[in-house]
């Protein structure tokens, strides 16, 4: 059982690493044009799509299955608060990580979910892995465009997303052996996360995807939100 959570974890996480060197190629290696523009836009306006999917879909379904009123205010208020303070720190060294911050926020909670019921309902896990996996992959692509813009290498962004790619496995562990008992613990960290990536999105994300005069790159979040609702009606 353990080696099939961690290989459905480590699936859930590569595309990470993936999603990263995929930007590398496309902004390195395809010439600059209009189109390239747009399909880089597109991608953001997707990637948000799928963020906010996970959010309305997962994050904070399974937190109100759990917490009362109060306490699943004070959490999702206080993720807000807490990600607007970072935001404003980073603004003012002048980095641009909002996306990056947004896919942790989404990612790590769900491989903790994963590992929770992963025991209970294998098959649930399943489709579960299956559906960060997609997430990932956007995320990343759009994440490898904002560090390089904050001033890292190409070569580091890569190895700090192979590194990240190997938190689902550990978030998914923590989830198995710690958090499977504590329902009321997980659903804090959700709606936590929820908070934060609400704000990240309304912020930085979702006016970073925009494009002037051009309308069909915001059918990507469309696409996006289309790609969770389709991942929730199978689990």
């Amino acid at each position: 059982m353990l080696p099939k959570l961690i290989l459905f974890s480590g699936f859930a996480g590569i595309t990470v690493f993936l999603g990263g060197l995929l930007a590398y190629y496309f902004n390195h290696h395809i010439k600059e044009s209009p189109v390239k523009y747009e399909i880089t836009h597109t991608l953001m306006s997707f990637g948000a799509g799928i963020i906010l999917s996970a959010l309305a879909l997962v994050l904070i379904p399974k937190g109100m299955e759990e917490l009362e009123v109060i306490p699943l205010a004070i959490s999702f208020l206080f993720g807000a608060l807490l990600f607007l303070s970072i935001d404003q720190y980073l603004a003012k060294q002048g980095g641009q990580m909002a996306t990056l911050l947004a896919m942790m926020m989404d990612f790590i909670p769900e491989s903790i979910a994963l590992g929770a019921v992963f025991a209970i309902e294998p098959k649930m896990a399943t489709l579960l892995a299956v559906f960060i996996g997609l997430q990932n992959l956007p995320e990343a692509f759009n994440s490898y465009r904002d560090l390089v813009q904050s001033g890292f290498t190409a070569s580091r962004t890569l190895l700090i997303f192979f590194g990240l790619s190997f938190l689902g496995i550990v978030g998914a562990l923590v989830g198995h052996f710690v958090l499977s008992d504590y329902p009321d613990l997980t659903a804090h960290l959700m709606v936590f996360a929820s908070g934060g990536i609400l704000y990240l999105l309304i912020q930085d994300i979702i006016p970073e995807s925009k494009l002037d005069k051009q309308y069909l790159t915001s059918l990507g979040a469309i696409l996006g939100f289309l790609i969770g609702i389709i991942g929730e009606k199978i689990i």
